[in-house]
C-alpha cells in the first residue's frame, strides 16, 4: 500500500429524520447569541420557519442568495450581518445559500451551522467561491467550514424530484473526481465510492417517488459522503469546466455537473482506470463515462449545454479558460481535445471513445433503473 495523508476536517455532523429541532441546542453549542438567516429568494418562507426555531436567538432572515455568489450579493448581505450585529451565520437551502455563507465568513470569520435541504455536498468543504467580472475564483480557507451541519432527511422531502437528480449528479461528480485526486487516499475512496453506490440507489427511487423517506435519507447520506471527499481531495477537469461554464456564462451549477461528468469521464478514462473501474461498479455498469451517461439520460437529467443556454460561440472561450491555469488531472490538459469535448456536451451526443478503447458496457436500461 502506498504512504499517504488524511486529515480530518473539523466539523459537527447530526443526522436524522427531526434532527432540525436540534437547532437551538447546536447554536448554543457555539455560544453564539445573533443568528441570522440566509437562504435564496424561493426559499425564504423554509427560511422563516427555521429562524422561528430559534427563538430569541433569531437575527432576521436575508433571502438574497443567488447562484455563484456574486460580488455585489456578498456585498449587500455583508450590509445585513452588520446592521444585524449577527455573530452566527445559519445557511438554509443548497449550494448558493451555503455558498453565500462561506463568502461572509471568509470577510467576517462568523461561525456557520448549515441546514442543507439539496444534496450539493458543499456544506462540509472548505472550498469557497465568488463570482466576479463573469469569473468565478475559488480557494480552500477552513474559516468557510461550517462548524454544524444538520442533515434532516425530511427537509429535502419538499425537493422537487427533477431537481433531486440534477442535485445528486453534482454530488456524484465530487465523488468520481476525488477517486482520481493526485492526493487523494484509500479512505477517501472509500468515502467516494460508497456515496455514488448510495446515490446511485436512492436518485431512481426519488424519482418514482418523491416522498420516498428512506431513499431521501439514503440521498443524503450519499452527499454527505461525496461533499466530505470534495473537501478532502483536489478536483481536477470536471470541476474547473464546471466553474468555468457557470461563472462566465451563467449555466445552472447542477445541470452543469449532469451534463459534463460523462464527457470528462471519458477524458480523463485511460488515465485513471481504477477509478473508472470503481465508478462503473457503483453505477452497476461496465462503463464509467457511458453508464454515467445513460444513467443521467434514464433519470431525466439534461444531457446537452444547449438546452441549459450556453452560447454556441462560447465554446472557443470555456476551452481556452480551461487551459487558462494549470491544475491538477490525471490526463494532460489539450486544448483541440477539450473543445471537442465540449461539443460533444453542447450537442447532447454521446461521451467520446478514449484514444484506446475501454471495455464496452450497455450500462443500466431505463426500465431497470426505474424498477
Amino acid at each position: 500500500m502506498d504512504n499517504f495523508v488524511y486529515t480530518t476536517q473539523p466539523f459537527r455532523v447530526v443526522f436524522g429524520a427531526g434532527t432540525v429541532s436540534s437547532l437551538g441546542e447546536e447554536v448554543g453549542r457555539l455560544r453564539c447569541a445573533r443568528v441570522l438567516t440566509l437562504s435564496t429568494p424561493q426559499q425564504e418562507a423554509g427560511a422563516a420557519e427555521i429562524a422561528r426555531r430559534l427563538g430569541p436567538l433569531d437575527a432576521g432572515v436575508l433571502a438574497g442568495a443567488v447562484m455563484h455568489v456574486p460580488s455585489g450579493c456578498v456585498d449587500r448581505a455583508m450590509r445585513a450581518v452588520e446592521e444585524t450585529a449577527a455573530d452566527c451565520l445559519l445557511a438554509y437551502g443548497g449550494g448558493s445559500t451555503i455558498g453565500l455563507a462561506k463568502a461572509l465568513a471568509l470577510r467576517t470569520g462568523l461561525p456557520i451551522v448549515a441546514v442543507p435541504t439539496t444534496y450539493a455536498g458543499s456544506e462540509v468543504t472548505p472550498i469557497y467561491g465568488i463570482t466576479e467580472d463573469r469569473v468565478k475564483r475559488t480557494g480552500r480557507d477552513p474559516v468557510v467550514l461550517p462548524k454544524v451541519v444538520i442533515y434532516d432527511p425530511a427537509l429535502t422531502l419538499g425537493l422537487p424530484a427533477a431537481v433531486s437528480v440534477n442535485s445528486g449528479l453534482n454530488a456524484i461528480a465530487h465523488a468520481a473526481e476525488a477517486l482520481y485526486a493526485h492526493d487523494g487516499n484509500p479512505i477517501v475512496g472509500l468515502m467516494a465510492a460508497s456515496g455514488i453506490e448510495a446515490l446511485a440507489r436512492a436518485l431512481p427511487l426519488i424519482l418514482k417517488d418523491p416522498g420516498d423517506a428512506d431513499a431521501r435519507a439514503q440521498a443524503l447520506y450519499g452527499a454527505w459522503l461525496c461533499g466530505t471527499v470534495l473537501g478532502q481531495a483536489s478536483m481536477g477537469l470536471h470541476h474547473k469546466l464546471c466553474h468555468t461554464l457557470g461563472g462566465s456564462f451563467n449555466l445552472p451549477h447542477a445541470e452543469t455537473h449532469a451534463v459534463m461528468l460523462p464527457h470528462v469521464l471519458a477524458y480523463n478514462g485511460p488515465s485513471a482506470p481504477s477509478a473508472m473501474a470503481r465508478i462503473a461498479k457503483a453505477l452497476g455498469a461496465d462503463d464509467a463515462a457511458l453508464g454515467m451517461h445513460r444513467y443521467a439520460a434514464a433519470l431525466g437529467a439534461p444531457l446537452s449545454l444547449r438546452e441549459l443556454g450556453m452560447p454556441a460561440d462560447g465554446l472557443d472561450h470555456a476551452a481556452d479558460l480551461a487551459v487558462k491555469a494549470e491544475y491538477p488531472n490525471p490526463r494532460p490538459l489539450e486544448r483541440a481535445a477539450l473543445r471537442r469535448l465540449l461539443q460533444r456536451a453542447y450537442d447532447g451526443a454521446p461521451p467520446a471513445a478514449p484514444p484506446r478503447a475501454p471495455r464496452q458496457g450497455t450500462g443500466l436500461p431505463r426500465e431497470e433503473i426505474l424498477a
